[in-house]
């Protein structure tokens, strides 16, 4: 018998997502909050659910990538909620970005009702979504992630286990402050090279081939010279990855410097309208701080 996947989220990450395991043959029930993108994916081959409690209730499988803490407790937990309508045996992923004590209050709630867990977060953006090539960073049970790692290679290249529940959305923590300070050092050293004269391309060619090469320059490249900053990952998102982070870091007197300035500059752009963007909107805040605008002689 086919495998059922229920599927709630269809945002930038999770509509590609969800398209990626209907090709793969998976049925898939989906729900999203808004209908557009329900819709499309209908038309795609999904099964639309009225609600989340119907997702779940006739899910083998049932994955979930939504906004925040409170959107992931909202849909997932308490009497009312997707874990409770999972069919006992079934198995919950959560690929939202959350904290990991709420990964660890949800893996209790739903072992209680004999409902495997675990936490799932991704990495790769919206192009890692749409190749199917995400990293994904798993905590829970080792079994569990047996059983869900032929959907997990639909979804990404890299599947890592990285431990019991909760450590997963720990490794994203840790993935978000690396992705955040890594955007912030391309903006300011390409406004540096470029209010000294040189090209930001070419700062880009040279030194995409040393010990300063990262993903991060080759997919966003044109992003940053062409200051479009439609969203492949929103700042919004990030800002409050960001505070995960840092929250978690005081629990443990885990001083994070770089992390703390960076999330000031996601706060200006917040502030000035621009959190609905891309993460190399981070750009407008190091043009504002130089005032130099990357091409200008």
């Amino acid at each position: 018998m086919a495998t059922t996947i229920g599927f709630i989220g269809l945002g930038v990450m999770g509509a590609p997502m969800a398209r990626n395991l209907l090709a793969a043959d998976y049925d898939v029930v989906a729900w999203n909050r808004s209908p557009g993108p329900l819709a499309a994916l209908a038309e795609a081959g999904a099964r639309p659910a009225d609600d989340p409690v119907a997702a779940a209730s006739t899910a083998d499988i049932l994955i979930t990538i939504l906004k925040d803490d409170p959107v992931v407790r909202a849909v997932l937990g308490g009497p009312d909620g997707a874990i409770a309508a999972t069919p006992a045996g079934a198995l919950v992923v959560d690929m939202s970005t959350v904290s990991p004590a709420l990964a660890r209050e949800l893996a209790v709630e739903a072992g209680a009702r004999g409902v495997g867990f675990l936490d799932a977060p991704v990495s790769g953006g919206d192009v890692g979504a749409r190749d199917g090539t995400l990293s994904i960073m798993v905590g829970g049970e080792a079994a569990d992630v047996e059983r869900a790692r032929p959907i997990f290679e639909v979804l990404g290249s890299r599947v890592t286990h990285v431990g019991a529940a909760g450590a997963g959305q720990v490794a994203k923590a840790c993935n978000q402050v690396l992705v955040a300070v890594i955007f912030a050092g391309l903006a300011e050293s390409l406004v540096l090279g470029s209010k000294l004269g040189v090209d930001a391309a070419a700062i880009l060619d040279a030194v995409g081939g040393g010990m300063a090469a990262n993903r991060i320059m080759e997919v966003r490249r044109d992003n940053f010279l062409g200051h479009d900053f439609a969203p492949g990952f929103k700042v919004d998102l990030h800002h409050k990855d960001l505070e995960i982070a840092l929250g978690a870091s005081a629990e443990v007197d885990a001083p994070l410097p770089l992390t703390a300035e960076v999330q000031q500059m996601f706060r200006q752009l917040r502030a000035a309208g621009h959190g609905e963007e891309d993460d190399s909107a981070l750009l407008r805040v190091a043009e504002q701080r130089a005032s130099h605008r990357l091409g200008d002689a």
